[in-house]
């Protein structure tokens, strides 16, 4: 859900948001950008991603409605979709729901990005013993990039076992992109309070919360006006999807301003939506927030966090 007023203070959008994929790369041209960095990708071992698009299947009407994965294809297709895009730089965020996971995604992600030119390493982990150690060969072999999905994991994140992990990518300044919100489906760990315990405890700690921090918004963005290192990423929020939860357009100030501040970034959840990839990017320009704010949260913000230039 949007907002239909306008912002106080926001400069009107030039960039028309793209009604079809194929106009996706006269609305990055129009801004002015080398292309696009999508930080909310998913590539994972076919198996895995095989049985992400079964659940998807089995509990759509669970996450707010149908759920066709609309990019169901082949792995050399969704990377060359991407290409077709301009996505010039992305992730391939794989995530563990059980013990034992989390190394063999690694090295699976590890290869995968080798392999594949503009993906930033990503890895993953879980709470067991070991993680640590696994973390910091990750670290040390170039991993950019870790997700954490406290839903699907069903962990807490202020487990003991992390507490080492944390740290390490603290001190590294290694991003964790994590899905803490509830949406679409809460747990005793989803929330504020349980990520915000981890930030205390390491609060050098650079994150992205996962979309926007939905549907719990205000709460993350607090973490964020608290924590500096903390950003966000638009994944399926403002977008005709309802499972995310309504935006409330009094915080639309806040996206604003996190925004230009650079603290926010361009997520899609490629290829599991059930929409098409333009309507992501359309959703952002409907918001009215500027052309500055769309070139901070589609390229500048990514650009900056991760070392990026055009050449990426």
């Amino acid at each position: 859900m949007t907002s239909s007023g306008s912002v106080p203070g926001a400069a009107s959008s030039g960039a028309v948001g793209p009604g079809s994929d194929a106009e996706v790369p006269a609305f990055w041209r129009a801004l002015g950008l080398p292309g696009l960095v999508d930080v909310h990708v998913h590539f994972m071992p076919p198996r895995l991603m095989s049985a992400v698009w079964a659940y998807f299947d089995e509990a759509g009407p669970l996450l707010g409605g149908r759920w066709p994965v609309r990019y169901r294809l082949p792995e050399d297709e969704r990377i060359a979709i991407l290409r077709r895009l301009g996505v010039r730089a992305f992730s391939s965020l794989a995530y563990p729901h059980r013990p034992g996971m989390a190394e063999s995604l690694n090295e699976w992600t590890a290869e995968f990005a080798e392999r594949v030119p503009g993906c930033l390493p990503t890895g993953t982990f879980y709470p067991e013993p070991g993680a640590a150690a696994y973390v910091r060969r990750a670290l040390e072999g170039g991993t950019r990039l870790f997700k954490v999905h406290l839903q699907v994991g069903g962990f807490d994140p202020r487990a003991p076992e992390l507490d080492e992990v944390w740290g390490a990518l603290a001190e590294a300044g290694v991003p964790a992109l994590v899905h803490a919100g509830s949406g679409p489906v809460a747990n005793g760990f989803t929330g504020p309070g349980p990520f915000g315990g981890v930030l205390a405890r390491h609060p050098r700690l650079t994150a992205i919360v996962a979309h926007l921090g939905a549907p719990e918004y205000g709460g993350f963005f607090d973490l964020a006006g608290r924590y500096e290192g903390v950003h966000l990423d638009t994944t399926m929020v403002f977008t005709r999807f309802g499972g995310m939860g309504a935006f409330p357009g009094e915080l639309l100030p806040r996206v604003r301003d996190l925004g230009l501040a650079g603290r926010i970034l361009l997520g899609t959840d490629f290829p599991n939506i059930p929409y098409a990839y333009a309507h992501q990017l359309e959703s952002l320009a409907r918001l009215d927030l500027g052309d500055d704010w769309l070139r901070a949260v589609c390229w500048d913000a990514a650009a900056a966090l991760f070392g990026l230039d055009a050449g990426t």
